[in-house]
């Protein structure tokens, strides 16, 4: 089968990690894997992000090819209180990174570590900085931290269980799929009112 261009988009994510251990303000390029499943998902009213253009999901499929030992992740993953759970706890953390950038933007020092799994502080003194703010790099350390502690986790369940393990409980894997399901309630709520109005007028 012929192969399209997206199903190369892996190699973006490998370019996102080189770049960001380069120069951590490469970190910011990580927005992009934020804003674009949502917009696709808010305008689009569907997971083309997830399904076809996610690059962390093709390199975890690629990699877990030698690597995983290809058994189903237990039932609790795909359960809707794990995945919004971990979706909040997630979005609690970024709210806390978003705090950290808040306080060095007011005066607070800059600090220039990387944290693993919310626990393991990385020093990363060796990152040169000064051509920004330093509410932009503390922001890159944050949201960087934020991407590393992901990879870790979707690759950690790759070798437990299948290749894409990950993308069940994948914090914007649940965020797009509820904004898809919301979309859809709020279509099919209008479809009947709309019907009603036709058979009223009939």
């Amino acid at each position: 089968m012929k192969r399209k261009w997206y199903d190369y988009l892996w190699i973006g994510e490998l370019a996102y990690w080189i770049l960001g251990f380069c120069n951590i303000l490469f970190a910011w390029l990580g927005m992009l894997f934020f804003c674009i499943p949502l917009f696709l998902a808010i305008f689009g009213g569907n997971k083309a992000y997830c399904n076809r253009y996610c690059g962390r999901g093709q390199l975890l499929g690629l990699v877990g090819r030698k690597l995983s030992r290809n058994v189903p992740p237990p039932k609790f993953l795909r359960s809707g209180w794990f995945r919004y759970g971990f979706l909040t706890f997630f979005m609690v953390m970024f709210g806390l990174m978003l705090r950290s950038t808040w306080m060095v933007f007011t005066g607070a020092p800059l600090r220039q570590t990387i944290t693993l799994l919310w626990v393991f502080k990385l020093p990363w003194q060796w990152a040169d900085v000064s051509m920004a703010a330093p509410w932009m790099a503390q922001f890159a350390f944050g949201f960087f931290s934020v991407m590393m502690t992901s990879t870790i986790l979707g690759f950690l369940t790759m070798v437990l269980f299948r290749p894409r393990s990950w993308c069940v409980y994948c914090p914007m894997g649940t965020m797009t799929q509820g904004i898809c399901r919301l979309r859809q309630r709020k279509e099919d709520t209008e479809d009947g009112r709309e019907g009603k109005e036709d058979r009223g007028t009939a």
